[in-house]
Order: structure tokens, then C-alpha cells, then sequence
């Protein structure tokens, strides 16, 4: 699936409609430049679920946590590791063994310390706008 998202507030939208189409438990990687909007689609699935605290970027945490319900949500944002080798220090398996949506920025810098995802998106920059491709990859 393709489209093209004109402003932050469309980025949000999409991420809104992911929060009925999504599993309870899926591995979703995050694909796109510094300032791409992978955050805020994160902000507008959180949000559509009605969560109402803060939510920013794990770039300095690696990881934030978030609950709506009996829901687990779990972002990460790999742009500043160093080594992939890192994930296993973190306990990164412990995320994918619970009932939970994971949600990946950055996931080539995690290469080999990752699972397969359920899904892949791409947030691509195209004039004023985002381009975003999303993509099944496993029989969810």
C-alpha cells in the first residue's frame, strides 16, 4: 500500500487507522531519514488508543514503554546504537516474547538481534510531504 501524506497531521491519520488494523502482537519496522515522521505515525496509533501522556522519541532511552489497557506498545529507535550487539544487554528478546506491538525505527543498526517483522514501513521525504509504503511480510 502507498500514499502520500501532505502534512505531520496525515502522518498522525495514518498511524490513527494503524491502531484498528494492526495485531495485538506484531514486529513493525520503521523505515526513513532524521525528521521522516516515524514518530509521529507512532504518536497518531498511540493516541487513536487513547493514550493521553506524553509520547516522544527513544532516541536517547533506545525504548519507550507504553500501556493502553491490557495492550503493551513497545518504540525503539536504534539510530544511536553503536553495535547490534547491544540489543541482547537491553534483553531485546524479552520485548518480542511478550503479548505485545513493537514498533522499530533505525532496525538495520539491530541486524541479526531482531525477528523477522510482520510489517514494513517507509517513510520517504517527496516535496512538502511524506511518500509511505507499508508492507505485509508475514501471515498475520
Amino acid at each position: 500500500m502507498t500514499s502520500y501524506l501532505a502534512t505531520p497531521e496525515d502522518t498522525e491519520q495514518f498511524g490513527a487507522k494503524l491502531w484498528q488494523g494492526l495485531p495485538s502482537k506484531a514486529v513493525v519496522f520503521l523505515h526513513g531519514d532524521l525528521g521522516a515522521g516515524k514518530t509521529t505515525l507512532v504518536r497518531g496509533f498511540l493516541r487513536a488508543g487513547g493514550f493521553l501522556g506524553a509520547i516522544k522519541s527513544p532516541t536517547y532511552t533506545l525504548v519507550e514503554e507504553y500501556s493502553i489497557g491490557a495492550q503493551k506498545i513497545f518504540h525503539f529507535d536504534l539510530y544511536r546504537l553503536s553495535e547490534p550487539e547491544e540489543l541482547e544487554w537491553i534483553g531485546i528478546n524479552d520485548y518480542f516474547d511478550q503479548n505485545s506491538l513493537c514498533f522499530i525505527e533505525w532496525p538495520t543498526k539491530g541486524a541479526g538481534f531482531l525477528p523477522m517483522p510482520d510489517y514494513e514501513i517507509r517513510l520517504m521525504t517527496q516535496g512538502t510531504g511524506r511518500q509511505i509504503i507499508m508492507q505485509t511480510l508475514k501471515n498475520v
